[in-house]
């Protein structure tokens, strides 16, 4: 069976630096994401919390931080049970601003997780556009 691996590309009018705040620095990702209680930092658990309902909704490890270019973590929500997958975020500057590359990969395989695969795929399409919209407009 092919790996289901979700990839998605925005282009922001933003430096790296700034894209890779809004990545990993908790005031910044509860503006678009999920705000953890700690910045990403290499090595270190990851734990992101509802906005809103301050509940535990994402966890796993931080396994690489090279700032600016390269940000890496595993990624586990309650609906994978115990199934681990991997999101890695590549930051390349372009002119006017940076392009960022995300891959979620290893994601459960099957007809009964395909409903999870369309959830998250919404998830990063509407995260992503909320992150466009903070960017574009406050740089």
């Amino acid at each position: 069976m092919t790996p289901t691996t979700l990839n998605k590309t925005i282009y922001l009018a933003a430096p790296r630096e700034t894209v890779w705040a809004y990545l990993t620095q908790p005031e910044h990702l509860a503006k678009w994401f999920h705000a953890p209680k700690t910045p990403l930092t290499q090595g270190q658990a990851l734990e992101m919390f509802g906005t809103e309902s301050g509940d535990l909704l994402i966890w796993g490890t931080v396994t690489r931080a090279q700032e600016p270019e390269h940000l890496e973590y595993t990624f586990t929500v309650k609906p994978m049970g115990d199934a681990v997958s991997t999101v890695k975020w590549t930051l390349t500057e372009v002119p006017g601003g940076t392009r960022l590359v995300l891959e979620h990969s290893d994601l459960p395989q099957g007809a009964e997780t395909f409903g999870l695969t369309l959830a998250l795929d919404k998830g990063w399409d509407d995260h992503l556009a909320r992150m466009r919209g903070e960017l574009n407009t406050t740089t």
